[in-house]
């Protein structure tokens, strides 16, 4: 958290791509359209009474009687809405009266960073695991009170910066409110905090939340005076750094049942677990603190009393002294026992299925049943399948609706296929993060197949190929882990980690990662549209990187510059080979850098493959924050074709990397790039997750 907030945003103008699912029913007979409730035609008498989610209170400092408010329950005395735009969204959590907001898709915020500023007497809640918001998150200002937020992912705002301190983007953040209840959300990848309480913000419940991939996590206090009362229970925290949590002068902060787990091998490690600061009385019960360093920390004007907690593979400090309170002398809990806490909260945290749906009836489900399959892959066994490979062969040819294959964690050293006739296939990786599930392979353009029929070649090398349309990738990671520096006497270094040869193919979350040649996106055909749309993930390597002939979009990620096998900095960003009168690739919304050296990455180089004179590649960089690694002339020719010939610009980038116009550096004026909007890109298709 940045000590000021940051009033700088990221803005677009003209059109917006919303990203979202289909409404859904909400409580029995009634249907909602992101207004009003609308009746349906069902008799009072077989009108069901408000599920028991949206009617539930919290638990902890929040359910106490105090500052006027008794207890914290919600939007539970109002109507229940669905929504699925950010519109729909910030009307009814912005209004005066109570609601009941049901989030039923993924909600991209627009500018990124966009917090909805919340009113009182609100709940919030995702619809079963559905209910995402990207991009940006939720701020709860002086005075509020009496707000629900539950089982949301809310996620990457993050701006590629780890210890960010320009953007202020976070998950929640209270400022001043009181009698609020986070449960069951998982808060990941922001630009800065997860959960900021502050400015004697009180009276707040934390709890069964999944918290991870971040830097300055969860943040209280900011406040001279000792006023916060908080409760903090069963949350698990996962791959973040610092602020886990960091509580300052909080009058009664406690927590118990919490897993705080730093993995080994991964590029997250703690500084800290909980720290007790200023004037805060911290009581810690029954906590499992999994490899962190630092476990327990406090000042010399805080104190901490431990009770029952476990320390697994800890090192550094672990502090207690002094007295604190007795909860219950407050409210009643129950505590679990502290060995139980991983495996519990491994099964219990973030969103469920269960909360912000009804229960559909026996037909409903029946048909359910019959529109979506899901399949399961496990390499210990515990799935259907023991490879990605082995469930999408197992997918019927011609399928005519959704099959989902839902990737435990785990390292899948595999090659993958989905060939054109497996339509409507979606990888989803099930870990806390887009890190648990990878799928990699090695082989490079020059590699022998093993029938001794020649080498694979650069679209041949994919650790995976999509080559069926409507196909859905998301929270997972796809590699090409090929040694340039073992293997130099091979000729042909380009190394795939993902080809796509298909329409309407949606990644959302992932990361897609290598050296030369990383990202294939391709049409089936010449003469064939394919539309790819890449948000909120990851792209990483060196030369031609994001690459192909496809109508592509690269929106809201980060693109990773990385050094050359032997460790030089040189490189490419794309190689469009687009066709005539059809858009290439579009940066749009991202940030581009690495740990690379300055001014030795370009843009992009026109790709005219086979030499084919008829193709017109085009790359528009817009609205993307460009590092200091990017060329003061971003744009190169290729193989004796020359990037002036066809269409390279960019649009209102920032960043040290950015420049202005020039005849070597063209820029769009705002009449052009009203005309090259994601929405012109994806031309009608609404990526839509399922």
């Amino acid at each position: 958290m940045s000590e000021h907030r940051s009033t700088a945003r990221h803005r677009r103008s003209g059109k917006f791509l919303a990203v979202g699912l289909p409404l859904a029913l909400t409580t029995a007979g009634v249907l909602v359209y992101g207004t009003d409730v609308v009746p349906q035609q069902a008799s009072a008498a077989t009108t069901a009474a408000a599920p028991a989610w949206a009617t539930a209170t919290a638990d902890g400092f929040a359910s106490v009687d105090a500052l006027g408010q008794n207890g914290t329950y919600g939007g539970r005395d109002g109507k229940t809405v669905t929504v699925r735009t950010q519109a729909d969204l910030e009307k009814y959590a912005t209004a005066a009266e109570p609601y009941v907001i049901v989030v039923a898709g993924t909600i991209t915020m627009n500018p990124v960073g966009k917090e909805i500023k919340v009113a009182s007497d609100k709940t919030i809640v995702g619809s079963g695991t559905s209910g995402h918001i990207v991009g940006g998150g939720f701020f709860l200002g002086q005075g509020v009170h009496n707000v629900i937020i539950r089982n949301l992912t809310i996620r990457d705002a993050y701006q590629g910066v780890w210890n960010d301190k320009d953007h202020d983007y976070d998950a929640i953040q209270m400022d001043g409110a009181h009698h609020v209840w986070i449960d069951h959300n998982d808060l990941r990848n922001m630009a800065d905090g997860l959960i900021d309480v502050r400015k004697d913000s009180t009276y707040v419940t934390v709890s069964w939340n999944k918290l991870s991939q971040n830097n300055k996590t969860f943040g209280i206090g900011w406040t001279e005076n000792v006023t916060t009362d908080i409760t903090i229970h069963h949350n698990w925290f996962r791959e973040t750094e610092q602020r886990n949590p960091s509580t300052d002068n909080a009058a009664h902060a406690h927590l118990y049942n919490n897993f705080l787990e730093d993995v080994a091998g991964t590029s997250i490690n703690s500084s800290y677990g909980n720290y007790s600061r200023g004037g805060t009385r911290m009581v810690l019960e029954n906590s499992y603190f999994q490899g962190m360093r630092n476990p327990v920390i406090k000042d010399a004007t805080a104190t901490i009393v431990q009770r029952g907690n476990v320390f697994s593979g800890t090192s550094g400090r672990n502090e207690s002294g002094g007295t604190a309170f007795d909860p219950k002398a407050y409210y009643s809990y129950t505590l679990d026992s502290a060995a139980n806490v991983p495996s519990l909260l491994k099964s219990g945290t973030g969103p469920r299925s269960t909360i912000g749906t009804t229960v559909a009836s026996a037909s409903e489900a029946s048909t359910k049943a019959a529109v979506a399959t899901t399949l399961t892959v496990a390499k210990d066994g515990s799935g259907q399948y023991r490879t990605v490979q082995a469930a999408v062969n197992a997918v019927p040819a011609n399928n005519a609706s959704r099959v989902v294959i839902s990737i435990k964690p785990g390292t899948y050293r595999e090659t993958v296929k989905v060939p054109s006739n497996k339509p409507h296939v979606t990888f989803q990786g099930t870990g806390g993060s887009r890190k648990d599930t990878v799928i990699v392979y090695n082989n490079a353009a020059g590699t022998r197949k093993p029938d001794g029929s020649g080498t694979y070649g650069t679209s041949g090398s994919a650790t995976v190929a999509v080559e069926a349309d409507d196909f859905q990738a998301r929270n997972l990671t796809i590699s090409n882990d090929f040694d340039e520096g073992a293997n130099q006497s091979l000729s042909g270094h380009q190394a795939v980690a993902l080809r796509t040869a298909a329409d309407k193919v949606f990644l959302d979350g992932v990361i897609v990662e290598g050296d030369q040649d990383t990202l294939l996106l391709d049409t089936a055909a010449k003469d064939r549209l394919g539309r790819v749309y890449v948000t909120n993930s990851y792209v990483v390597g060196n030369v031609d990187f994001i690459f192909g002939r496809a109508t592509a979009v690269i929106d809201r990620s980060v693109i990773t510059l990385k050094k050359r096998w032997d460790g030089t900095s040189a490189g490419y960003v794309t190689a469009p080979s687009t066709a005539a009168n059809r858009k290439g690739i579009l940066i749009a919304n991202s940030t581009v850098g690495g740990a690379v050296s300055d001014r030795t990455f370009y843009l992009g180089r026109p790709w005219h493959a086979g030499g084919d004179a008829s193709l017109d590649p085009q790359t528009t960089v817009r609205n993307t924050n460009l590092s200091a690694a990017v060329r003061t002339t971003p744009w190169t020719d290729m193989s004796g074709f020359s990037w002036k010939d066809d269409r390279f610009a960019e649009y209102r980038n920032t960043g040290s990397g950015s420049g202005a116009a020039s005849s070597n550096r063209p820029h769009l004026t705002d009449a052009q790039a009203a005309d090259q909007e994601v929405a012109d890109w994806l031309a009608g298709w609404t990526p839509t997750a399922s």
